[in-house]
């Protein structure tokens, strides 16, 4: 999980260097400065008209495959927290087997409570929220 919001989060960053940098024509193919570039400004100037920010708004493509991953992520999150969830319900069961009506053990009543934050939890995601 951790080493795919880390790529996903290099992959944004060189986006938005590579489009920086193609959109000020300050840098030659191989990211070194042009001749003649100067680095006063990050901004592209046309003779004649005001200066212009380069656009950093990401292809919709890499949008795309930004939903994707985070998808992706949420649905191994839910699987995850469905298992947790089943293996929780089923010790449950086997503690509640165990006892007798005139018992009832603070382990029993903790694991409801976890199971109905777990079973929350699952709810939210699948919603997408």
């Amino acid at each position: 999980m951790r080493n795919l919001r880390i790529a996903a989060t290099a992959l944004a960053v060189g986006w938005i260097m590579l489009l920086h940098n193609s959109a000020s024509g300050q840098f030659n193919n191989q990211g070194q400065a042009a001749p003649g570039a100067h680095n006063s400004s990050s901004q592209t100037t046309t003779p004649g008209l005001p200066p212009i920010a380069p656009d950093l708004t990401p292809p919709p493509q890499m949008e795309q495959d930004q939903a994707k991953m985070r998808n992706l992520e949420r649905q191994k999150q839910i699987v995850s927290d469905t298992q947790k969830l089943l293996a929780l319900a089923n010790q449950l069961k086997e503690d509640v087997d165990k006892s007798n009506k005139d018992t009832l053990s603070l382990d029993v009543i903790r694991k409801a409570d976890e199971i109905e934050k777990l079973a929350h939890s699952v709810k939210e995601k699948m919603k997408g929220s």
